[in-house]
Parts: structure tokens; C-alpha cells; sequence
């Protein structure tokens, strides 16, 4: 199988185009220094944070949705400028695959000799022209200017030359003329998505039958949803407060309805919410439903940065008279759950959770949020799935598995854990779980019995566990199984 996690045009994402120290290639433009927030404005904000997050991916292999939130609070850029800004920046890097196959059967010269900084502007040039609304000629015009204020007049003819090459067609109709024969790759790219994840996507889901509507919904751009603290706030005092709508399946979630940053909203201010994903906060519940045989007053969260179903155990385990112990490897992800559940009965540990000294030697209820490839939340992350590669995953199911055993040996007789990744892929899913459970006995659990307000979540072929989906459940594509010690 090809790997496709290598974007048509030769290089991979997040590493900028080789090119040789002297080479003076027509379209590479004069050598320019970094673009900081000193330099003189352009009349172009939008363009101008999108374009320099752009260079921050391909360049540093930073992530879109780090970068630009800093870009646009340092700038001030706010209100439309800000909107502008975000959906040419996530769209841009969610759609690459897609763009570089168009872009480069529209340059007379592979993608990877190009300037690094002219190919993000063709790219953002292309998102415009096939994604957006913005009249083609306003979308050349502005990345020309844009590359002119920062590279000079030089390689404004190429990329206005290869911009109007791309504006010839329509993107269903380039996708009729570049997509591969058969109905999966052709998928695959109208979708802009490597093959290899259209192909793990259509195994997870047990046929081919829904893959379209999966791609389709994991290529667009995602809600934001709020999640109420237990205790504190009701999902629908939380609306009223917001201007909201009350969540479909949690009982504390929020979907918001209006842009603008959730982060300034006064119940996120005040921790009496925090943003998490609806299909986060169903793994929260199937953590606190799942059936314990005994006491029920010792909880564990395994690998709990950077804290948001911390905070939702903690508040429910406050609830019920319990206590939660929080670990994570990574000192800073510990510094941010401390900060989240801060005033909730949560003790949080720095370690790696497979060696690590805890407070009980056996807990009643554990939950194990595991390490994965993410592939269930690439709405959210756009440039995930260009830099994603299939052999990534034999390294992660074994840590997968062998933090499972762990939280299985620190669970006392008839306690649970819960598994959970926030991945469909079957070997981060129904393969560790029924491996580790072949392996230690452990007694597999009823999972969807426990979401019997969500329909559809039953694992093909009866796996063990629950699975969501972007398409059926406007949720990140979640998994959680239950296995019970005996």
C-alpha cells in the first residue's frame, strides 16, 4: 500500500521543500528573514496571521491551532479579520493533500523545488479559490500582493500564472480529473484525506457504505462544545448563559452556536465550564457508570493531561464521596490538570503511570485516556493527518496495551477500567482491548448498555466497546471499552 500521508508533490508536511543553499529558481523569490509582528502591517491581517501560520507547520511542525490563536491575540486581529483568518488557516491545512494534487498539475516544476513560502501562499491562494466564497479575482489579487509585500515583485508572475491555472476548474471538477479509478481513492481525495486513513476509516466502520458521509464530516469544520461542571452548573443554566444549545447525548454539554473565542466566555473564566469535545465527555460518563462490584470511593485517571475529563471525574467524583488520583508523565500536562481541578478532591502525580508509587495500592474505578494517533479528532487538528503515518501505529498499540495492563494490575478485584482513545482505528481500539483481556483474564463489560441515550456506537462485527463518529453523533470519533478485574 502507498503511503499516503505523503502529500501529492513529494514532501511531507510539516518540512519545508529542499532546496539548495545558491539556487536562484524563477518563483523562489530573494532570501527574506522571518516575518515577525514588527514588520509594517499590509492592510491584510487575515491573510497575513493565516499566511505565517502556514510557515509555522511546514516549517517548525507546529500546530495550527497553537499558533494561530497566539497570532491573532498578539496582533489584536478580532471580529472578521479573526474569522477570516481561522477558516483560511485550518481550511488550508486541512485540505493540502487535496491542493498540492491540484497545484501541481498546475506548475510547470514539482512542488518540492518550489520556495517554501511560495508554496504556502499558493496554497492559501487554492483554499480560497475552491473552498471559499471569495470571488477568484479577489483571492489571486490578494496572495499576489501578499507575496509582493514579502518577497518582492519576482515570483508574482508564477504564482498569479499558476493561481489563475487553478481557477480554470472547480474542485469537483479537478477532483473528476485527478482522482485515482476506484471509489475509495477517489473518496479519499475529494475528502482530502490520505488513502491509508479513508482505508482504516472504512474497516473501523465495517464496510464501505458510510465512508463518504465519515470523510465528509471529518473535512469540515467542527462545533465547539462546552462542558458544565458537575456540582456547579446545569447544561442548561449553561446555555442561557451562552446563548448555546443544549447537547443531544451529555447531560452537561453545550454546543455553541456563535464564533468568537470560547476561552473568553465568563463560565470558562470562572472554571464553571471548560471546552471539551461532546464524545470527551460521554468517555467521562462511561468511566463513572461503568458497574462496580463493592466500594466505589478510589478513582485513577492514568494519562490525564492536560485535564478535561480530570475535571469531569473529579466533579462527579466530589459528587459521590470519592477521590481522584490524576497522573501524566509530562510535567507541564500535570501543571495544567492541577490548574483545572483545582478545588475538586483530586490528587495530581508527575510519572509515568506504569511505574509510578500512588496513594492506594488498588483502585475501584480507573480510567485510561491512551496515547493514539488522533485519527478521531482531525477536524480538530487539520495538519494531523498529512503528518500521520501508518507505521506510527505499531509503536503506540504497544504502549496502548502496556498501559492497560498497568491500569488493570492497580484496579482491585471486581473494580473497572475504562479504555479509551480518541482514535477509530480497530488496532488502537477492539485489538488492544481484546488482546489484554485474552491476556489477564479481565472481563469484558456491556459498553453500550452504559450510553443508552446515543444510538449507533456498536463496534462492527459485536467488538467490545462503543465507537463514535463526526457523521453519526457530531462528536469526535471516540472509543471506550470497559473491562471489568475478576
Amino acid at each position: 500500500m502507498t503511503d499516503s500521508s505523503v502529500p501529492p508533490g513529494g514532501h511531507r508536511s510539516g518540512r519545508g521543500p529542499r532546496r539548495k543553499p545558491d539556487d536562484r529558481r524563477r518563483g523562489s523569490g530573494p532570501p527574506r528573514g522571518r516575518q515577525g509582528p514588527g514588520r509594517p502591517p499590509s492592510g491584510d491581517p487575515a491573510r497575513e496571521a493565516a499566511l505565517d501560520t502556514l510557515r509555522a507547520v511546514r516549517e517548525d511542525a507546529a500546530y495550527a491551532n497553537l499558533v494561530l490563536p497566539a497570532l491573532l491575540r498578539e496582533r489584536r486581529i478580532t471580529g472578521r479579520d479573526a474569522a477570516l483568518a481561522t477558516d483560511l488557516t485550518y481550511g488550508t491545512c486541512r485540505a493540502q493533500g487535496l491542493l498540492d494534487a491540484i497545484l501541481a498539475a498546475c506548475c510547470d516544476r514539482p512542488l518540492d523545488e518550489l520556495d517554501g513560502p511560495v508554496l504556502d501562499a499558493l496554497r492559501l491562494g487554492a483554499q480560497q479559490l475552491l473552498r471559499t466564497r471569495i470571488p477568484p479575482h479577489a483571492a489571486v489579487s490578494a496572495v499576489v500582493e501578499l507575496v509582493r509585500s514579502r518577497a518582492g515583485s519576482r515570483p508574482t508572475g508564477f504564482v498569479n500564472a499558476v493561481l489563475r491555472r487553478v481557477a480554470e476548474r472547480d474542485e469537483a471538477a479537478w477532483v473528476e480529473r485527478l482522482a485515482p479509478p476506484d471509489d475509495l481513492g477517489r473518496l479519499a481525495l475529494a475528502h482530502a484525506h490520505p488513502r491509508w486513513i479513508a482505508e482504516v476509516f472504512a474497516r473501523a466502520l465495517g464496510s464501505d457504505d458510510e465512508l463518504g458521509a465519515a470523510l465528509a464530516a471529518d473535512d469540515a469544520r467542527p462545533a465547539v462544545h462546552l462542558a458544565a461542571r458537575p456540582g456547579e452548573i446545569s447544561a442548561e443554566e449553561l446555555a442561557a448563559i451562552t446563548g448555546g444549545d443544549e447537547s443531544p447525548y451529555s447531560p452537561y454539554g453545550v454546543l455553541l452556536t456563535e464564533g468568537g473565542d470560547p476561552g473568553e466566555l465568563a463560565p470558562v473564566r470562572e472554571g464553571l465550564a471548560v471546552v471539551q469535545d461532546e464524545g470527551s465527555q460521554l468517555v467521562a460518563l462511561v468511566a463513572s457508570r461503568a458497574p462496580v462490584e463493592g466500594s466505589d470511593t478510589r478513582w485513577l485517571d492514568l494519562c490525564a493531561g492536560p485535564g478535561g475529563k480530570a475535571v469531569m471525574l473529579g466533579a462527579l467524583a466530589a459528587i459521590e464521596g470519592a477521590t481522584l488520583d490524576a497522573v501524566d508523565r509530562a510535567p507541564h500536562r500535570a501543571r495544567l490538570v492541577e490548574q483545572a481541578t483545582e478545588g475538586l478532591p483530586v490528587r495530581v502525580h508527575t510519572g509515568d503511570a506504569r511505574e509510578l508509587t500512588l496513594p492506594e495500592e488498588a483502585y475501584d474505578r480507573v480510567l485510561v485516556d491512551a496515547p493514539c494517533t488522533g485519527l478521531g479528532a482531525l477536524r480538530r487538528r487539520p495538519e494531523a493527518r498529512w503528518r500521520r503515518q501508518p507505521e506510527d501505529v505499531a509503536e503506540l498499540t504497544e504502549l496502548q496495551r502496556s498501559l492497560l495492563r498497568a491500569a488493570l494490575e492497580r484496579t482491585r478485584p471486581g473494580g473497572v477500567v475504562t479504555y479509551a482513545t480518541c482514535s477509530p482505528h480497530p488496532e488502537e481500539t477492539t485489538a488492544v482491548v481484546t488482546a489484554v483481556a485474552a491476556e489477564t483474564g479481565a472481563e469484558l463489560l456491556d459498553t453500550p448498555a452504559l450510553l443508552p441515550e446515543v444510538p449507533d456506537t456498536a463496534v462492527p462485527g459485536d467488538g467490545p466497546g462503543v465507537q463514535l463518529w463526526p457523521h453519526r453523533h457530531g462528536t469526535d470519533a471516540m472509543y471506550a471499552a470497559v473491562l471489568r478485574r475478576v
